[in-house]
């Protein structure tokens, strides 16, 4: 470590000491800036494969992590500041939550107005097939994984609810097209039935695609981060539409 780096993280820790000073979120991890972006996406890509460089750059851009700049201009980022990259990265995967929604979380946080345990980083394979740095399903293991039998998931491949990748794997969204089919399944719904979900899914992936356009269209990685935040923001906004477009349908359904 740089001798301004140690004065920083020196001063940092004089700052927490001082009555009244609020540590920032996450407390009790250390602060101290010696890991590199490659140890960083290292780190990361147990839990999020699709992670890069200009995602983080991106992210830094919008002040949701202030990795330490050496002498010479490069980043050094400390343990602190990835369990930081992994709540963002969490909160937009796990509840599609905006950036600027997760930067006012993340103040909350450091003010000590929220308290949010910093969770260990998690295997993202189950029983799934990694190629890539990225999970995979095969029909056996969506089968097993959902309690059904082989026959029903190749079902829903012919009738082109499921789209394999390839010859034989699938996206890590399978599973969840393969529960929620076995379980309206139960109700007499079959594969022919949800092809209008699959339809409707590319139809709002189409608007998805309109919108990002611009931003997919500029050249740099802080543009091509863009584009898959707001993909996965507008995407997330279209399944509430759908939720609440048919819980007002079915409405009049219950008593």
């Amino acid at each position: 470590m740089s001798g301004a780096q140690a004065q920083r993280t020196e001063q940092d820790d004089r700052a927490v000491a001082r009555p009244g000073a609020t540590e920032p979120w996450p407390r009790g991890i250390s602060r101290r800036a010696s890991m590199r972006i490659s140890d960083v996406l290292a780190a990361l890509r147990i839990e999020f494969p699709a992670v890069t460089t200009s995602k983080l750059r991106f992210l830094e851009e919008q002040g949701l992590v202030e990795p330490v700049r050496t002498p010479a201009g490069y980043r050094q980022y400390s343990p602190a500041d990835i369990e930081r990259l992994r709540f963002v990265l969490r909160q937009q995967r796990d509840k599609y939550m905006p950036l600027k929604v997760i930067g006012e979380r993340l103040a909350a946080l450091d003010a000590g107005e929220e308290e949010e345990t910093a969770p260990r980083a998690r295997l993202a394979t189950r029983d799934g097939v990694v190629q890539s740095g990225e999970v995979r399903w095969t029909v056996e293991t969506l089968a097993t994984e959902a309690d059904v039998d082989v026959a029903f998931v190749e079902e829903l491949v012919q009738a082109g609810v499921l789209r394999p990748r390839g010859r034989s794997s699938f996206d890590p969204w399978a599973r969840d097209v393969v529960v929620a089919a076995a379980a309206l399944a139960e109700h007499g719904i079959d594969a022919r039935h949800l092809r209008q979900f699959r339809t409707a899914a590319d139809r709002q992936a189409d608007l998805v695609e309109q919108v990002v356009a611009p931003w997919r269209g500029r050249r740099g990685a802080s543009a091509a981060a863009r584009a898959g935040t707001v993909a996965a923001e507008v995407g997330e906004l279209c399944t509430q539409m759908h939720t609440a477009l048919v819980r007002a349908a079915v409405a009049d359904l219950t008593p």
